[in-house]
């Protein structure tokens, strides 16, 4: 199983957040760096991963990018979202 981490301390504008996202979740070359996109290779995720998000905020992009990986997590049993204070 995968863990992957994403803080939103350190993640705080949308390129930084979709440029980590392409790194880490290692999304193919076409990766359009939009939520539409991710949603699709969300989807496509076959492994068994956890999604940490750290520091994030339920609003703005932040928001927009929570709502999507719950969204496609409904639907792919794959994945997981948890959502952490980061405060451990």
């Amino acid at each position: 199983m995968r863990e992957i981490i994403f803080d939103g301390a350190e993640l705080r504008y949308p390129q930084q957040i979709q440029e980590a996202l392409a790194e880490r979740m290692e999304f193919p070359y076409w990766y359009g760096r939009n939520l539409d996109a991710l949603y699709d290779c969300l989807g496509d995720v076959c492994e068994e991963t956890t999604i940490i998000l750290r520091n994030w905020e339920e609003e703005g992009y932040h928001g927009a990018v929570l709502r999507v990986m719950r969204d496609i997590a409904e639907e792919n049993g794959c994945l997981r979202i948890v959502v952490e204070d980061g405060e451990e």
